[in-house]
């Protein structure tokens, strides 16, 4: 049909829900969402799908951690993501769940025709795995390596600073190796495949050309996952799963793909850097092999950090959406993370950039320009737009020219997914319409009667300049578009970007009454500090926490050890014992007793803990890289000037003191039951 709208079809990454996802976590689903919004302005037939990707070992750990099913946590952890998805206002077409039984269906259909085909054989893998990035890798890849008295690799980190475990299991394999040469060939003819375009560099010097190696794509050491359904006791490799969600969620490898017949290509896939290897590598192989269009582009943007690096619970540096929603509004949160992350590049949350964004950009610039031009209009004009088209003042001009390169500019911008740039496109025209209230001074010119009809023209100029600035802000901000629009009578209705024009006024539009300001300016000082304490009270509330359960534990072993009697399983628990590995040893000054240890428990940042057992460890040196057990939720205290976070088990036996040693395959960090 001639009037049948074009399709765009964008996927979020469907996310790990192994904790509370954070503003993080949050960009990527609102960059989304103002790229869907804005496509649908522009006319589109929008399918935009997210969801979250809820098999593999690490979520049946967790769950068993907290007592529970696995599919019990994911139920609890899916609600709370659409949930938050609905306090972002994020439109989503989709939610889908790879505990969906459709797509479990469909990745069974998928591993079975590429088994039988012959990209997918069976072997037998040994490698390093990380169970946090659900990854493996090989010994090179390993960003470090830790060795034993002899040499020989016990373990290590991945390049995400994840600790690896040595697996060696039966398993399926991906003959990757074999598509290498097409997937180099595909890059060159199809540039735009990945972007920036320095992500397909990575791709390129780092994993294509030093060699690809054929992929293991079943584990058979855990059970929450798609069942190989040739072959039960093997589970599909959790990356295979979660990458073929994009094609069932249309209804690949069912009875109802009207959906995909419909959509597919995907128009974008957008995800983090730090997946692009998968959706840029392991993803246009599997298409390849099936015989599928690959997505038009995938987009690899950047990470928000924090002044000191990734955000991360130990660190205690995490800013949840909910907190600022709650306090600034959601159109705070949206424009701020729209606005502060450069194109292709990492951003940087502060508390004092957020402020000052809400501040000078939506208070000042975008909330004073509103104020100034409703309450002028309501004063001079009788809360009416005045109907001019004509060219009043000698500023005219420019105002109208730049509010047509911000339309231009944007609308280019928005197509490319530079939301921070698209954004100071609209700026641009917010400026430029401060400044020409100052050009043209509207207050001077209602003193003159000769000058009326300059000053309906001025008028008329800032209402249309705002009704601009309105329609193009929809897609970045769900709630103060609307306001703007109501404040200058115009339909609140969601008005199209794909034919915007400057003169396109309502002639009939009538000013409401001035209101409640859209961004009211913040107090630096006093909400800085509240955002910054928001970053610190979990990890406080947990500090006490343990603080408290090990006050309890001492009194409790102390009352047994004293009336010689047991303690009970409720005393027990509250002890926090886990693996930790010790990255260096030695003496503390002026103490002959004690020694200090540099630990690896699994955490960000590590611990240190301080031992008196110097005289049963001469040369401490040699425990370096053994694996211990500690105690982790002791009171941290002070020993001779030097912080002692917790304390490490050993045993006793005819005055000698040993500590305690775990086997090397041991995850540190793991908790021991």
């Amino acid at each position: 049909m001639a009037d049948q709208k074009p399709t765009f079809y964008i996927t979020s990454p469907i996310y790990y829900p192994s904790g509370k996802l954070h503003i993080g976590n949050s960009y990527t689903t609102i960059a989304c969402d103002a790229e869907a919004r804005f496509k649908r302005l522009m006319r589109y037939d929008v399918f935009y799908l997210t969801g979250t990707d809820e098999h593999g070992l690490k979520i049946e750990e967790k769950a068993e951690k907290l007592g529970m099913q696995p599919k019990e946590y994911v139920d609890q952890m899916a609600d709370g993501i659409k949930k938050l998805w609905k306090l972002l206002d994020i439109s989503n077409t989709k939610f889908i769940r790879t505990t969906d039984d459709y797509h479990e269906a469909a990745v069974q259909k998928i591993f079975q025709q590429l088994l039988d085909q012959g990209d997918i054989y069976l072997g037998e893998y040994e490698g390093w795995y990380s169970v946090s990035d659900e990854e493996y890798f090989t010994e090179t890849q390993l960003a470090e390596v830790y060795r034993d008295e002899n040499g020989k690799v016990t373990g290590g980190k991945a390049p995400s600073g994840h600790e690896v475990e040595l697996v060696k299991e039966q398993s399926y394999f991906f003959k990757m190796s074999k598509y290498a040469d097409w997937l180099l060939a595909y890059y060159q003819a199809h540039p735009e495949f990945i972007q920036p375009a320095a992500r397909m560099n990575e791709m390129v010097n780092n994993f294509i050309k030093p060699g690809l190696e054929d992929l293991a794509v079943s584990r058979t050491t855990f059970n929450w996952g798609v069942k190989v359904k040739s072959n039960p006791k093997h589970v599909v490799y959790v990356w295979i799963d979660a990458l073929t969600n994009y094609i069932t969620a249309l209804g690949y490898g069912s009875d109802n793909d009207a959906n995909f017949n419909k959509y597919w290509p995907a128009d974008v896939h957008m995800v983090g850097k730090e997946i692009v290897r998968f959706h840029t590598i392991y993803w246009p192989i599997i298409l390849h092999a099936l015989g599928l269009e690959l997505p038009k582009q995938v987009f690899g943007h950047g990470w928000l950090l924090m002044k000191d690096g990734k955000m991360s619970k130990s660190k205690g540096n995490v800013i949840y959406p909910e907190t600022l929603v709650e306090r600034y509004g959601l159109d705070a949160l949206r424009y701020y993370l729209l606005r502060a992350m450069p194109y292709g590049n990492d951003g940087i949350f502060t508390p004092e950039d957020f402020v000052d964004k809400v501040n000078f950009d939506l208070a000042n610039d975008l909330g004073n320009l509103l104020n100034r031009t409703v309450a002028m209009i309501n004063k001079y004009e009788d809360g009416h737009v005045p109907a001019s088209n004509s060219a009043a003042t000698e500023f005219d001009a420019d105002l109208k020219q730049v509010a047509t390169d911000s339309i231009t500019e944007f609308k280019d911008l928005m197509n490319r997914m530079h939301f921070s740039d698209s954004l100071k496109a609209i700026w641009k025209l917010v400026s430029r319409a401060n400044k020409y209230i100052d050009e043209t001074q509207p207050w001077v010119l209602a003193k003159d009667d000769t000058k009326s009809d300059e000053l309906a023209a001025v008028m008329a100029n800032l209402a249309k300049s705002l009704r601009v600035i309105a329609v193009l802000l929809q897609p970045i901000m769900t709630k103060a578009p609307k306001e703007i629009l109501r404040q200058l009578g115009v339909s609140e209705d969601q008005v199209a970007i794909e034919n915007l024009e400057f003169d396109e006024f309502p002639v009939d539009a009538q000013v409401v009454a001035k209101g409640t300001p859209i961004f009211p300016r913040l107090d630096v000082e006093q909400e800085v500090q509240f955002i910054q304490n928001k970053m610190t009270k979990d990890e406080k509330k947990k500090g006490r926490a343990a603080m408290e359960a090990a006050k309890k534990e001492a009194q409790a072993a102390n009352e047994a050890t004293d009336s010689k009697k047991a303690i009970r399983i409720e005393a027990f628990d509250k002890v926090e014992i886990k693996v930790a590995q010790i990255k260096s040893a030695g003496h503390v000054e002026g103490a002959d007793k004690l020694l200090k240890f540099k630990l690896d428990d699994g955490s960000d940042v590590g611990r240190q803990i301080l031992s008196g057992i110097a005289q049963w460890y001469p040369n401490p040196d040699e425990l370096v890289g053994k694996k211990v057990l500690i105690v982790a939720n002791l009171k941290p205290r002070k020993m001779r000037g030097e912080l002692s976070q917790g304390m490490l088990l050993s045993a006793e036996h005819d005055g000698k003191v040993q500590l305690v040693v775990v086997p090397d395959d041991l995850v540190n960090g793991s908790g021991v039951e």
